[in-house]
This record gives structure tokens, sequence and C-alpha cells, in this order.
């Protein structure tokens, strides 16, 4: 079959796009050609017969900021502009489309949150035209959902909210639904009386991960981490759902000079850097600036989040909020320690009852009990290896491409 998967950026280290990777290597593994339609191709080798770039999908086109800054942060006095845009954008968008369609002759569509989220209005309206349009079988891949976000996505004007509501996510007869956790699957039930099909985050078990290698022996040391020093790995965007300010409470509580807390993403997504600038007040505060590393500059692709890993002690991700947890996922993979924050809807529900040995804490409330846990783990190197090869062997009966394979073997089958 000849899939053809829209997305708003492929190639970088966010979750959606990683994961988009991960079914594209399964999906030719079960025989599918695949053919992608991409606003970014970041750190990513296009291949101009299979890759289309149109950077009018990215969520930093002209089109997507305007719309998303008239639609949610600074509206007009009425509507209608925005509206009448979001139509003219979409049929513009919806056309180029069609024509990507029939000249790769798609026999099928995977939408990656495109048609779940409304970070891209223009984008997901211009999806469910195609589909109406053409009757192509479409597969949304749903990683979460604008009602999960607080008021990121609710705009002043019910017109804006109900347009949404319309939109996203895609609601059309036959559609199927991948959601990545069990929340979900029951909000699908509940909400719209649909099944949706669960498809959890995975990793390839089978690779070689985080491990040490005379190429990567002095990654952390070219980003301020010394020989004698011991990292604590934070793998994620700052974002202010990334609980990054527990994090480095934590380095503050274990109050050692040799802990270092390595911070891997950029601050791309968080809105006017007002998270990230609170971090900084923080790290000042706490007198804590030569151990708080921002390595961004230096963590660009998967082979420098797999270097970084292999050097670090054990990760910390006290997550507030998540549609599954990639970065936890990844660093059982790494076969590192995790202290997790309980993170709502879904660290109990679809993964803490795997059995994996963590230090949770609840409500970022980092107990004495729990610091001493953590340091417990982080000081005895022997006992982190035996953590790490434990979580493996679970994560790799959970979480494995094998399990992706018969996921995507049920829903390509149209």
């Amino acid at each position: 079959m000849r899939i053809g998967i829209i997305i708003g950026r492929i190639g970088g280290v966010d979750g959606v796009a990683l994961e988009t990777e991960k079914w594209i290597d399964v999906l030719k593994k079960l025989g599918h050609e695949v053919f992608i339609m991409a606003g970014e191709f970041e750190s990513w080798n296009i291949d101009y017969e299979h890759d289309y770039l149109y950077p009018v999908l990215s969520f930093f086109s002209v089109e997507a900021e305007w719309e998303q800054r008239k639609a949610f942060f600074e509206p007009d006095k009425e509507p209608d502009a925005l509206l009448e845009h979001v139509e003219n954008a979409s049929n513009m968008i919806y056309k180029t489309m069609l024509t990507w369609v029939k000249d790769k002759k798609i026999d099928a569509i995977l939408s990656e949150n495109a048609s779940a989220l409304p970070c891209h209005l223009s984008m997901g309206v211009a999806i469910k035209k195609l589909i109406l349009k053409t009757g192509l079988p479409i597969v949304t891949h749903d990683h979460d959902f604008h009602w999960e976000r607080g008021q990121r996505y609710v705009s002043v004007h019910p017109e804006i909210n109900q347009y949404v509501d319309d939109n996203f996510p895609l609601l059309l007869p036959d559609v199927k639904h991948a959601a990545i956790n069990t929340f979900g699957v029951e909000t699908f039930k509940n909400r719209f009386n649909l099944d949706a099909t669960l498809v959890p985050n995975v990793m390839d078990f089978n690779r070689i991960y985080g491990v040490p290698t005379p190429e990567n022996e002095f990654f952390l040391r070219n980003i301020g981490v010394k020989e004698d020093d011991i990292a604590l790995l934070q793998v994620t965007r700052i974002v202010r759902r990334k609980g990054i300010e527990t994090a480095i409470s934590l380095i503050d509580k274990l109050d050692d000079k040799k802990l270092k807390l390595v911070i891997t993403g950029n601050n791309n997504d968080d809105e006017n850097k007002e998270y990230y600038n609170e971090l900084i007040d923080q790290i000042h505060e706490l007198n804590l600036s030569n151990q708080i590393i921002f390595a961004a500059h230096k963590v660009l692709d998967h082979k420098d989040l797999s270097d970084v890993y292999a050097h670090g002690r054990a990760a910390t991700y006290f997550s507030t909020y998540e549609g599954f947890g990639n970065a936890l996922v990844e660093t059982v993979l790494a076969k590192k320690p995790i202290f997790v924050n309980n993170y709502k809807p879904v660290y109990m529900q679809d993964i803490g009852n795997k059995g994996f040995e963590t230090v949770m804490i609840e409500d970022s409330n980092l107990t004495p009990e729990s610091v001493q846990q953590m340091s417990d783990i982080i000081y005895n190197p022997k006992r982190c290896l035996e953590i790490g090869e434990y979580n493996f062997k679970l994560g790799k009966k959970y979480f494995s491409y094998d399990v992706l394979e018969e996921k995507l073997s049920a829903l390509f089958t149209f």
C-alpha cells in the first residue's frame, strides 16, 4: 500500500515526530511504501521521490502563527476575518494535498496529530476536505486533544470554539483513530461513542542505544560535565508541563556540587520564553548556575540523545501532564534509572502499572523520603545497572517494535 503521511514537522526530537519515524520504520517493514508531506524536515535527508516539503504546514509558518494568535492569544473583536482566512488557507492547502495524493498515487492517509490538536487550524481542516473529496481511507494518530490543554486552545469567541470542536478531532465516517494511551481510548468512547485503537509509543529494543563508545566518550565533557561529575538527564523540551523546576529543586536538595543536570531540549515551544526565564530565575536564586547545563545546541538528533544517555547516571522526568511519555521509555531503552512524577493522565494507567522500578513522586512533591531514595540510587552505580537491566526487559515486553507491528498490521487493513 502507498501511505501518505501528513505532519507539521519530522526529524526533530519532539514526541510526535519521533513516534512517526517509528511508524515509518514498521510500515516499511510490513511492505508499505511511505510518502511524507511535512512543513519542516529537521535533521533529515530529504528523498524527493518520497518526501515533500510544504512549508505552509510548519507550526511556525506565517499562516499557522497568525491563526493561533487571532484564535487564542490576541483575538480581534469579531471572528469573521479569522474564519474566512482559515477557510481560504485550508482550500489552498487542500488543493496542494490533492495534487500530491494524485501524483504519488496514495492509497491511504496517516494524519500525525494534525487532525487531533488544533495547533495548525488550516492544516487540520484541509485534511478533512481532502478525505471528504477523495474518500481515501485514513488513520489519525491522535497524540493529544485541545480539551486536555487547559485554556491553551480556548477562544473568547464561541464561534471559534465551535469551529475547533467541529474539526478536531476528525470525526468523519470510517476514520480509524489510533490513541496513544488508555485515556484517549476512553475519551473517544465517552465523548463520541467511537472505538479507538490503543497504540502505545514504542522504542526499538533491538538496537544499540545509550552505550558508551570511543566516539561519544567526551560528549558530556564537551558541554560542561567534568570527568568526576555525575550527570542527571532531563531529556525533554523546555515547556512548563515537563516539570523541569522540580528537577532543579532536586539538584538543590541533593546539595552536591559534583551533580549536574543536563537539559537537552530547546525552548522553541515556550511562548515568549516565559517558562525558560522562570527556570533561569530559579537557578539564579538557588545559586546553581554551575550545575544546570542547557545543551540543546549540542543535542540535535537521535544519535546525540543516545550519546547523552551513554554517560548519564539517571534521568529526571517530573512532568505534570503527558500524552504518553517518550522520554521515559527512551530512558528504559538506555538502561538508566528514572525518577518520575505520577503525571496525568497516563503514567500509572499505561506505564507505571507494568512493574517498572522507579522512584515516583506525587503532585511534584519532593519529600525527604523520595529524595533519599533517589540519592541511594544515584550514588550506587551497581544498583543503577540492576535497575536498568530489569526495566529494559519489561520495556521490551510492553513497548517494543513487535507490539507496534501487531497494531499497525490491523490498522492498515482496509
